[in-house]
């Protein structure tokens, strides 16, 4: 079966991302591709569940971890589940399949100290990839959007009149994110700085590269692991970190977890719940430091 039927349907039904959709068929290339070589068919649609496990079995085998795998099996089973509504398949080969187990990985976030070290101690000259670099993460600091999210911000997100940022996050959810007065005059730092660039390729984008190309992905990691590699030693140095600092701190400081919850763009309460753990320990920490019976 093409492709494209199945896209449609994730697009407008599911609401998917483009991004998701194109890991989505990534992922049955992929399956496809070891059935074929495999099994010697490109059939897809026919396989039986023990051909999947041998599929599973050597994503194993290559090193990929639990977590991986169970993405490209989820990606899989959406796609049995569609053909099973069509009526292209009677029965879905992973319809009994269990995922495999995943550790939780505990994300340790930034310190409000090696936050404050990076934007206020460090030099930020005044050249183009400076004042991007600091914009950058100001706002994954002030505002908690994913990096996919800020990458596909555009000049219309901002509404620096109001001090307020459209974003667009996971299923095409539209949501409203204030900025901060300080991040605000950043940006406009950046914009004047943006219209001096020789050339630009992506007009509609907000973040550019030197050579006026939207930004990307690793360019974006890359940027925070450099910054933050100068004021914090903890091993994750990464955009999902600064995202996770910016919800440990609101709660900190003691944010409603509903209103932490609308920032993060969260469907659900759960998501959320998983920062709470940190503002816990940090309560843990003023009780016995201030309560008088501590010390008895």
């Amino acid at each position: 079966m093409p492709f494209k039927p199945f896209r449609d349907y994730l697009l407008h039904e599911k609401n998917y991302s483009a991004l998701t959709i194109k890991a989505y068929q990534a992922d049955l290339e992929s399956f496809k591709a070891f059935v074929k070589n495999e099994y010697d068919t490109t059939l897809i649609d026919t396989v039986n569940y023990p051909q999947i496990r041998n599929w599973i079995v050597s994503l194993v085998e290559q090193g990929l971890a639990n977590r991986s795998i169970n993405r490209k099996v989820s990606a899989l089973n959406t796609y049995y589940k569609f053909l099973l509504r069509i009526g292209d398949i009677d029965q879905n080969p992973l319809s009994k399949h269990k995922a495999l187990k995943t550790s939780k990985k505990i994300q340790v976030p930034f310190s409000e100290l090696e936050i404050t070290t990076v934007l206020d101690d460090l030099n930020f000259d005044d050249d183009f990839e400076s004042i991007r670099n600091k914009l950058i993460i100001e706002l994954f600091y002030s505002t908690g959007i994913r990096r996919i999210e800020l990458i596909e911000l555009n000049l219309a997100s901002v509404d620096l009149h109001n001090k307020m940022l459209k974003v667009l996050g996971k299923r095409n959810k539209e949501r409203i994110v204030p900025l901060l007065d300080s991040v605000a005059k950043t940006i406009s730092k950046y914009l004047i700085s943006r219209k001096k660039l020789e050339c630009i390729t992506d007009t509609n984008s907000l973040f550019l590269t030197k050579k006026g190309f939207k930004i990307y992905e690793t360019l974006v990691y890359r940027i925070i692991n450099e910054y933050f590699s100068k004021a914090s030693s903890k091993v994750k140095k990464s955009p999902h970190i600064l995202r996770h600092s910016f919800a440990t701190h609101l709660l900190n400081q003691g944010a409603d977890l509903n209103a932490v919850k609308e920032l993060l763009g969260h469907s659900s309460l759960a998501a959320t719940q998983v920062y709470t753990h940190n503002s816990i320990a940090e309560l843990k920490k003023v009780h016995v430091g201030a309560h008088p019976r501590s010390k008895k």
